[in-house]
């Protein structure tokens, strides 16, 4: 859509804003500890292996956030996977490898990696 006048720019800020909120209030949400630990054990690379695989698979009402440091230093990367209506689960030591089984199996089939889970809240 091309924008010619300011009524334009403002619809496309209320449907991004509409799409955004909707996400944050019921969609799945991906945060990836961001903590000085967690960016010294890769969770940088993990972080854009998440958004390529999200992107790669299409997923919409998906919004991925970043934390700082949570106390778990050993198990970083740290990524949290919270559905709705369902426990939070934290993933350790998590590798850009192990990306795509997370989001296919936990984010898009419901059923947790056991493997990689390091709490349940």
């Amino acid at each position: 859509m091309a924008i010619k006048s300011l009524d334009d720019l403002r619809k496309i800020k209320e449907k991004a804003n509409a799409e955004s909120s909707a996400r944050h209030e019921s969609g799945t949400q991906v945060i990836v500890g961001m903590g000085t630990c967690g960016i010294a054990a890769g969770a940088r690379t993990v972080m854009t292996a998440i958004m390529d695989e999200i992107a790669k698979r299409g997923l919409k009402d998906v919004s991925v956030m970043q934390t700082g440091c949570i106390g778990m230093c050993q198990k970083e990367p740290l990524v949290d996977i919270v559905r709705p209506g369902e426990e939070r689960i934290t993933y350790g030591n998590v590798k850009p490898a192990d990306v795509p089984r997370i989001i296919s199996e936990h984010l898009v089939n419901g059923r947790i990696v056991s493997d990689l889970v390091v709490a349940k809240l």
